[in-house]
């Protein structure tokens, strides 16, 4: 082993508090891989609740594995030191059953590297009866896993919690690999690809994905959702100073969003909105660990829990240092606000998405210009000198004259700030738009380049002169290469694969196919066409998926989710459980 190697790993464990070793042969080993760098992997709450879920099963020994940082990766290969956990030092390729957390499309190739690094064939069908079984899960293989069909031998569809413990039980039980797999395919929320055969017309457009002649497996995966969180762990189990958040102690205070953000994965994947009980949030933070510098309030849509007020209030009683993500301009209070800068929080963060009103009745936004001037106004008398707005562009049905709107309605803040005595800093952070499965844009093209191209210029023109106003822009490289990816089938997987071994780049293979990723990404779907990802079940049903990109085409708002609301699918089928 590389003893550049050896030191990394020794620090990084010397600077963790709540990681759990235990000696080899006395559990079932199992690996679990986040595929990006362990400071931005430590910081994944779901990592956290799943390694704390298979090490409290008293059979199985839970060790993490991250895609080496730049500076070592080379020493690696140069050393041809395998990829080593955190826990033990214990390779890759030594656990018969490997976890992969996939969060972002931009970490498909990163995962790709990873199993190279630790000896994995990238293939599920190479992978021989001895060989580790590849199991991903996380958003991206909820919404889409077609595009690593031939890297995983499984995909865990939705929530993990009680669907990795049914995994590991067939696992431990099955007598062969042939047998794990039949038996992993017929749990609820498992999809096992390998048992499906993908078919094309004869344009090459996307036909069918069918079940193999002689297969077992369902037609259709349903994904699974955790109905009552708060019966399960939710908050960080291994403590780090190398991590996003430092020895920040995260606790998750509700799950999913009930809010029909058009534009939205997780809210139409995740639903419905699960807040926790007060009482077990509290519970949680007063057993946080003596290093904690400050509490973070994790979940989709923290500012809709029931009882924010009470929390935020009982933090500040006890001067308990938090912070939050995101607020919605609509549910920032005062007493929230004050709470937040008793805590140190310096900059409030809001999110508008679009600039114009005509475009934030689109995405069914439900948040107007008033509500982010008014939470201006209250982040400024609580304190807080700076503010940070999220936008996109290239939302479908947009135009010029909606960025335009957005110039405008970005000085109008920057007034705001200044009226109010503020010289801080306005930040605008803008991404382009990615259509996502599972939404009501799921049919729609990515914006074209150029156009967008274009719209970044018109915002930076429209902002250059503006005094304390920061603009950040996302690279449209990465947001072709994610709607590639978001929308892609297993065909796009096999040239993804091929990128990899051949040390390119996605675009330029696609290239020597004949293809131009930008031209694949600017093309509408068909609403009534099969797409790569229709044989997953997210309760959400199609019509309904329909029925808003109706709404969303005429303005037409949708309110919030509601008790005993019937109206896209989730909550009728929870009844029938």
């Amino acid at each position: 082993m590389s003893w550049k190697i050896k030191n990394y790993l020794q620090d990084l464990r010397a600077m963790e508090e709540g990681a759990q070793r235990f000696a080899p042969g006395l559990r079932h080993p199992v690996a679990f891989i986040y595929p990006n760098v362990y400071h931005l992997g430590m910081s994944n709450l779901g990592m956290h609740i799943l390694y704390q879920m298979i090490n409290a099963r008293g059979d199985s020994a839970c060790e993490r594995f991250f895609l080496p940082e730049r500076r070592l990766m080379d020493e690696h290969v140069k050393s041809k030191t395998p990829l080593l956990s955190i826990e033990n030092g214990k390779p890759l390729a030594n656990f018969p059953v490997i976890f992969v957390m996939l969060s972002f499309e931009m970490d498909y190739d990163n995962l790709l590297t990873v199993l190279d690094l630790g000896n994995i064939k990238l293939r599920a069908a190479e992978r021989k009866e001895r060989e580790p079984l590849v199991i991903i899960g996380g958003p991206c293989a909820t919404f889409n896993p077609e595009p690593l069909a031939t890297v995983a031998d499984a995909f865990v569809i939705g929530e993990g919690e009680d669907t990795v413990q049914r995994i590991l039980d067939v696992v431990y039980s099955a007598s062969s690999k042939a047998e794990r797999l039949e038996q992993l395919a017929q749990l609820p929320g498992v999809y096992v690809p390998s048992f499906y055969e993908a078919q094309y017309d004869e344009n090459g457009s996307f036909a069918a994905l069918n079940v193999k002649a002689g297969c077992s497996a369902p037609a259709t995966i349903k994904r699974q959702w955790v109905k009552d969180i708060d019966n399960y762990p939710h908050t960080t189990a291994v403590m780090s100073s190398g991590t996003e958040f430092e020895d920040m102690y995260i606790v998750e205070v509700a799950r999913g969003c009930g809010r029909h953000c058009r534009f939205c994965m997780a809210g139409y994947c995740f639903r419905k909105p699960r807040p926790r009980k007060l009482e077990q949030i509290i519970a949680d933070i007063e057993r946080r660990p003596a290093r904690t510098k400050k509490v973070g309030l994790m979940g989709a849509a923290v500012s809709d829990h029931p009882q924010m007020a009470e929390l935020t209030a009982y933090l500040a009683e006890h001067k308990i240092q938090f912070s939050v993500a995101s607020m919605r301009a609509d549910m920032l209070t005062p007493q929230i606000a004050q709470a937040l800068y008793a805590s140190g929080q310096r900059t409030m963060t809001i999110a508008p998405e679009a600039g114009s009103e005509r475009m934030r009745a689109a995405i069914n936004k439900g948040i107007t210009e008033e509500h982010v001037r008014r939470a201006i106004s209250i982040a400024a008398e609580a304190g807080m000198r700076h503010i940070k707005l999220y936008y996109m562009i290239g939302l479908p049905g947009e135009k010029d004259e909606d960025i335009a709107e957005t110039v405008d309605m970005i000085l109008r803040m920057r007034a705001e700030m200044d009226g109010l005595g503020s010289k801080g800093e306005l930040v605008i952070s803008v991404n382009g738009f990615v259509p996502k499965p599972f939404t009501p844009y799921q049919w729609a093209s990515l914006c074209p380049v150029r156009t967008l191209k274009k719209r970044f210029k018109m915002l930076n023109d429209g902002l250059k002169k503006a005094k304390h106003v920061k603009l950040i822009t996302e690279s449209l490289k990465e947001t072709v290469i994610q709607s590639l990816l978001a929308r892609g089938d297993r065909r796009l997987g096999e040239l993804l694969l091929e990128a990899h071994e051949s040390g390119q780049n996605l675009k330029s293979a696609l290239k020597q196919h004949g293809l131009d990723a930008e031209e694949m990404t600017e093309r509408e779907l068909a609403v009534d066409a099969p797409v790569p990802w229709q044989h997953l079940d997210m309760g959400v049903t199609m019509a309904y998926l329909r029925l808003e990109l109706e709404r969303s085409q005429q303005g037409k708002f949708t309110p919030m989710c509601f008790d005993n609301c019937r109206r896209c699918g989730v909550c009728r089928e929870a009844e029938h459980k």
